[in-house]
């Protein structure tokens, strides 16, 4: 493991608070080695100490690699790879990645500089990835943020908000109790149901119902194997076609083919469903079936 040695000048020009600086002094007063002082943090139950350290001084290339990982709190400043589960009480907390080949449980924040990978399920109080997220299976209390892309095999289910800056893929229900925000393509193989808006960039696809509680919006088209219902405005800018009915909330509208001139609605800002909806306000209707 790479040596970091932190003096007391270095964590000093970082503007620590009071507190935490007069236990560095009372503690480490010549300093220490950047993970055993995160450690040493931890151990005393500093942890918020330890997070804003890793935070000021950044990752570093370690790796801590072991067969399973037990703990109450991990806050490591390199990555971390398990060959079987993640089980920790509290938080973890890594500068890198984090990668499991079976499961990651934690009582609290599941935090990753980079990517978040586990074979097997992940439940968190929320999860939080510099990088790509990709798991079995994944409940969240909170929310859940990637900042590359998500791959999830079976339903994802969170309380908050789902906000992906890449592609999305869930294998099974993506159930949101806030917002989802996906900035390329979503692709869910069950249900898609929030709480409050869902936007994708590109397209949006879901081989069962949609069921947005505020406005649905795409910057390609939508398509769905059930219905489409929003509490709010629906916008795509192609086609719109859903197998089952298709409504936008009350005194909002359905606008279709915001992206295509009007002279090419008929091939590529196509609405189909069960029923020409009332509100639908721009796009061509090409009745049901339109799949």
């Amino acid at each position: 493991m790479k040596t970091v040695e932190l003096s007391k000048r270095l964590v000093k020009a970082k503007n620590p608070c009071a507190n935490g600086f007069r236990w560095m002094l009372r503690h480490h007063p010549d300093g220490h080695d950047y993970q055993p002082l995160l450690d040493a943090l931890v151990a005393d139950g500093r942890v918020n100490d330890a997070r804003w350290l890793l935070d000021q001084f950044g990752a570093t290339s370690d790796v801590l690699r072991l067969e399973t990982l037990s703990a109450e709190v991990v806050v490591f400043a390199g990555s971390i790879e398990v060959a079987g589960d993640i089980d920790v009480a509290g938080m973890v907390r890594a500068g890198g990645g984090v990668r499991a080949g079976g499961s990651i449980r934690t009582g609290a924040h599941l935090v990753a500089g980079t990517s978040i990978v586990a074979e097997g399920t992940i439940d968190a109080e929320s999860v939080s990835a510099g990088a790509d997220v990709h798991a079995n299976s994944i409940v969240v209390t909170a929310g859940v943020r990637a900042g590359g892309g998500l791959r999830c095999s079976q339903s994802l289910f969170c309380h908050t908000d789902l906000d992906v800056a890449e592609q999305a893929m869930v294998g099974g229900m993506l159930v949101a109790g806030g917002r989802v925000r996906v900035g390329k393509s979503l692709r869910v193989r069950g249900e898609l149901r929030s709480g409050l808006e869902v936007r994708a960039g590109d397209g949006i696809q879901v081989d069962g119902s949609i069921e947005c509680g505020s406005h649905l919006e795409a910057g390609w088209g939508i398509r769905s194997g059930g219905d489409i219902v929003a509490a709010g405005a629906i916008r795509v800018g192609e086609s719109l076609l859903a197998q089952g009915d298709l409504r936008a909330g009350a005194d909002y509208g359905i606008y279709a083919g915001l992206e295509v001139q009007r002279a090419n609605w008929d091939t590529s800002a196509r609405v189909s469903a069960a029923v020409e909806p009332e509100n639908l306000l721009s796009g061509h209707w090409v009745g049901r079936g339109g799949l």
